[in-house]
């Protein structure tokens, strides 16, 4: 009986996922034609040296646009990304700006960077990319196409590329199956908003409507909530199927978990209880409950690894649809789907990250509070304090 009820839920996981690659598969169908180019400025923050760096940079230098700007922020000009932000200003200096600027008290380290920038920009459309992405030449063009009046905020499809070491390996693989899977199928069959902060096209005036910078300054996931707000105001959040490259090359294994920790941590605050779905989108760790409750004998052992070899193909498959070159790492998919399983139960354990060497506890709608050793005992004491004063 147990094995038909852990077969019945392997099942219903394979559907699923079945069902995301079909909305993929849709979503790249579609076609949009448009003759809008507004002026744009592109906002990108920068810490330390991501790999390809420069490359990223430089391919949004080269865009195929008739007006836009580049503007590269830091908070620091000992930051080693100053010295390849100097080299892209002097290649390209009618083009690129750089703004160093650390006195925003914002708590979120990648809006802290954006501010000023964002106030130096001079275009009423303005765009947030990472500084790990790398795009083609048709990027800005085939991103504003969906800009329309009644469109708050476009965002992009992305696809992880590079993978030189074993973190590495792992980040594009979830990139390319779970995250880029998931989005689709929030968007094309339950038509929910899905913002995704590499790239983020926006115009100022919806933006400060919503409430700008004071409203994301204190929250780890200021993409979500800023998709959220521009929701809730009545315009739409459209997710463009151009995608963009997010370039990992040398990432180590704990960087690629601390990662998707802190990602498992968001998704747990923003999703409550809607997060134990999710379980269904891994078939690989359901098929291996049916040799560790079931023991550990041939049958059991058979479906595990028919279900892994299946997980395989459906992703090789995916890679095919979004034009990846064939890889040997693909085998690895399901030793990566056992460890984001892992990762998948700490968010219900801890609310503590650590996210570009700052440390955080995260709360609801992931507002964000500077961690502290005796942070817990402080808590205890502020509300004992509380109830005695009231």
């Amino acid at each position: 009986m147990l094995l038909w009820i852990i077969l019945s839920l392997v099942i219903l996981s394979l559907t699923v996922y079945i069902l995301q690659i079909l909305a993929l598969r849709k979503k790249l169908e579609e076609n949009y034609t448009s003759q809008y180019y507004p002026p744009i400025s592109v906002i990108k923050p920068l810490k330390g040296l991501d790999d390809n760096l420069f490359d990223n940079l430089e391919s949004f230098c080269n865009q195929d646009y008739p007006e836009y700007e580049v503007i590269l922020s830091l908070q620091d000009y000992n930051d080693p990304a100053y010295r390849v932000a100097e080299k892209i200003k002097n290649k390209y200096p009618e083009l690129v700006k750089i703004i160093v600027d650390n006195s925003s008290n914002a708590l979120n380290p990648k809006v802290k960077n954006m501010i000023a920038a964002y106030e130096a920009s001079q275009y009423e459309h303005f765009l947030i990319s990472d500084s790990n992405v790398c795009v083609d030449r048709n990027y800005l063009r085939e991103t504003v196409i969906l800009m329309t009046p009644d469109t708050g905020l476009v965002t992009n499809l992305i696809k992880g590329v590079g993978g030189k070491s074993i973190g590495a390996i792992f980040e594009n693989l979830q990139l390319n199956s779970f995250i880029i899977l998931s989005v689709s199928f929030l968007d094309k069959f339950l038509k929910m908003p899905c913002s995704i902060g590499k790239s983020m096209l926006m115009r100022k005036k919806d933006f400060e409507e919503i409430g700008g910078w004071n409203t994301v300054k204190d929250v780890l996931a200021e993409d979500y909530i800023i998709g959220k707000l521009m929701h809730a105001k009545g315009k739409k959040v459209v997710l463009s199927n151009h995608i963009i490259k997010n370039v990992n090359e040398y990432w180590s294994l704990r960087r690629f978990l601390n990662r998707h920790t802190r990602w498992a941590k968001i998704r747990w605050r923003i999703a409550g209880a809607k997060y134990f779905t999710e379980l269904f989108s891994n078939p690989v760790f359901l098929s291996l409950l049916v040799p560790i409750l079931c023991g550990f004998s041939k049958i059991p052992i058979l479906i595990f690894v028919a279900v892994s070899i299946l997980k395989i193909v459906l992703d090789v498959y995916v890679s095919r649809l979004i034009n990846l070159p064939k890889s040997f790492s693909d085998i690895l998919i399901p030793v990566k789907d056992l460890i984001t399983a892992f990762v998948w139960f700490i968010p219900l354990v801890s609310n503590k990250i650590n996210w570009r060497d700052n440390l955080y506890i995260i709360g609801k709608d992931t507002v964000i509070i500077p961690y502290e050793r005796n942070f817990s005992l402080r808590l205890l004491y502020n509300k004992l304090k509380e109830v005695l004063t009231t």
